[in-house]
Parts: C-alpha cells; sequence; structure tokens
C-alpha cells in the first residue's frame, strides 16, 4: 500500500483480482535516448511516498536526472502498465511486495537488470530471471494488545489463529497486498484446501473486524477494539514512531522459525522494456541498491530492512541476520495469483 497520510489506504483487492485475467500487451523493443539533465524519467510508485522521494531527491542531486513520482497501491499501477503496454509512460516500478513485479516479469513488460546492479544484494532478494532487483525486507508477524493478552498465551504458528479461541479477538486487513504472501506460504505448505479452511475460519474469528489497511488494523489493536492480527512489522513500528512509546498498548512477536506465517516480504523495481531511457532508469536501480540509496531506506520512517548487505536497520529491529523465516523464494511467493483466487472463494475479496 502506498502511504499518503497517517491511517489512509484505498482497497486494491478488486483491482488486482482484474489483473489477473489482464490481457498481455506488446513490448516493443526500444533503445535509450536520454542523458542526465535531459527529458527525466517517470516512477510508478507503490511505496511509501516520503521513502521515495528521498530517494528520488538524492539520486537527482547526484546524477542530475530528474524523476517524476506517480504513486498508488501496487496493483492498480501494475494493472495500468499492463493495460499501457507498449505505449505506458512509466520507465521504472516501484513496488512494496514481489508478486506484482513477478506479474509483469511473467508479461514480459520488464527489461534485464545490469548484472553489476543485481549483484549489489543476494540474489535470493532478486528475480531469479534477472528482470528485478529487491531493495529492501518487511517481515510478517503478530501484534496483540498487551493489556488483553500476555506473550505466553500468544500462538506460535500463523495456522493457530484459526482456532475458535481466537472468535471475537482477532482482527485481519486481507485486502492488503502484504497479506497475500501469508496465503501462498500456506498453500504451499500444507495445500489449497487447508489455506481456504483458514481463511474461512479466519474471516468467522474476526466477523466485522475486518479493516481495509494495516494501519487500521495496528491501531484497532493498540486500542483494544481487536486483541491480535498479522501484520508486516514495520507497521508497528510506524505506529510507535507517529504515537509515542507511552500511548502504545500494543506489542509484536513471531512465529515459531520457518512457520508459514513467518515471510520475508521483499521490495523491489524495475526498469519497464518499453521505456526509452533505459540507460538512466537503470542508473536508478543502481542507485537504489548503492550504500547510499540503502542507508536512506535504512534512515526512513518506512522501518524496512535494507537488503545491501553490511547495512544496518533502524535501532530497535531484530537483525535481518536473526530472523527465521519460511524457506520460501521470490519465485516461490510467485505472482500473487492463487491467493487473490483463495480470498475470493473465502469472501473475503
Amino acid at each position: 500500500m502506498v502511504t499518503r497520510g497517517p491511517m489512509t489506504r484505498r482497497s486494491v483487492l478488486a483491482l488486482g483480482a482484474g489483473l489477473l485475467a489482464a490481457p498481455l500487451a506488446a513490448c516493443g523493443a526500444s533503445s535509450d535516448s536520454s542523458s542526465s539533465g535531459s527529458d527525466g524519467l517517470t516512477l510508478y510508485n507503490g511505496q511509501h511516498e516520503q521513502t521515495t522521494q528521498a530517494l528520488v531527491a538524492a539520486f537527482t542531486q547526484q546524477t542530475g536526472i530528474n524523476v517524476t513520482i506517480r504513486s498508488d497501491d501496487e496493483d492498480v499501477l501494475v494493472a495500468q502498465i499492463i493495460a499501457e503496454g507498449s505505449r505506458s509512460p512509466a520507465d521504472l516500478m516501484y513496488t512494496e511486495n514481489s508478486p506484482p513485479l513477478m506479474k509483469l516479469q511473467e508479461q514480459r513488460l520488464l527489461a534485464a537488470v545490469d548484472a553489476g546492479t543485481l549483484a549489489a544484494v543476494p540474489a535470493r532478494y532478486s528475480s531469479p530471471a534477472g528482470d528485478w532487483a529487491g531493495a529492501s525486507g518487511r517481515v510478517s508477524l503478530l501484534v496483540y494488545n498487551t493489556s488483553k493478552l500476555t506473550a505466553s498465551a500468544l500462538p506460535t504458528s500463523v495456522m493457530d489463529l484459526a482456532s475458535s479461541r481466537w472468535s471475537g479477538k482477532l482482527g485481519i486487513a486481507p485486502q492488503e497486498t502484504d497479506f497475500q504472501p501469508i496465503i501462498t506460504s500456506i498453500a504451499k505448505t500444507h495445500g489449497t484446501a487447508a489455506a481456504l479452511t483458514w481463511l474461512k475460519a479466519l474471516k468467522s474469528n474476526a466477523g466485522s473486524a475486518s479493516y481495509d489497511s494495516n494501519e487500521t488494523l495496528v491501531a484497532k489493536i493498540n486500542s483494544g477494539q481487536s486483541e491480535i492480527g498479522i501484520i508486516n512489522h514495520y507497521y508497528w513500528y510506524r505506529l510507535r514512531a507517529q504515537l509515542g512509546a507511552a500511548a502504545m498498548h500494543s506489542a509484536i512477536a513471531f512465529f515459531a522459525a520457518e512457520d508459514p506465517g513467518y515471510i520475508l516480504d521483499v521490495s523491489g523495481a524495475a526498469v519497464l522494456a518499453s521505456s526509452p531511457r533505459k540507460t538512466s532508469a537503470q542508473k536508478f536501480l543502481t542507485f537504489l541498491l548503492s550504500a547510499a540509496g540503502q542507508q536512506i531506506i535504512a534512515r526512513s520512517d518506512s522501518f524496512e530492512y535494507p537488503l545491501r548487505p553490511g547495512m544496518s536497520a533502524h535501532s530497535g529491529l531484530t537483525p535481518l541476520s536473526a530472523l527465521h523465516p519460511a524457506a520460501l523464494t521470490v519465485a516461490g511467493l510467485g505472482d500473487g495469483s492463487g491467493a487473490l483466487r483463495l480470498l475470493q472463494q473465502a469472501q473475503l475479496g
């Protein structure tokens, strides 16, 4: 989701579902015709706007290349790119999660990333075909109200949230694209039927506590209107930064090591195959994964993990090297289409 201000988000699941049926658009080859300071780039941005603006400002200062940012939810932008095809004005796509980039890769709408740029981060964080580069990461975990639950009472597996014990206590944000990788992970671990049963149980347990965004979900848990939920870690840290530590009545907790609910989600960026400014666009990807770009991510209020080796995240975050997520690759997460179908079948779409 794209953050424009506190506690706001546009629901995108319907558009994401429409993406599944989007036709393949022809992508014509084109050569780069730009140079520093001329024409500039257009970036379709599904990441946090403040962080992206900081990255673009530093990139322009370093290279002289101007970048126009068009921000929206990543599923909306990917559907737009597919509809635009070779006529897309976008040169770059920057997402919060890997499935939208995998969708564009499947549609053959991305250009190969320069090998030197890809080498800046471990290969497991980027496209197996070399068509997009991983830039930052977030981890899925539990958030719970500390006035209503103790750490010892928390489930150790995401599957346990389907238990009737959590009826009336669970909050969910099923329309968030961040939720889809968890569904994919469960389906790959336990099968599609089990994933659908799990989703239906979560819908029942949540009842009316089905929220339109993770910002709303974490705020409702912090206020005690819901007791427990699943989020990516940075939503809790951002709420704490917004409210102050004294106003926090919630905490976060990891699932057991390699549990299917314990996912490291990768945010990444790509150059569109239709861009006539590929050389300049490649320079942006190189900057994004450079020490300077990764430091901006590390210090931003996105509270994400930079993926370049040797870079430290915000103090207070569990180090990336100490995380024990499920062994699910970006290829394994795929394009998210299976998760969307399951959400629709569970009537959470």
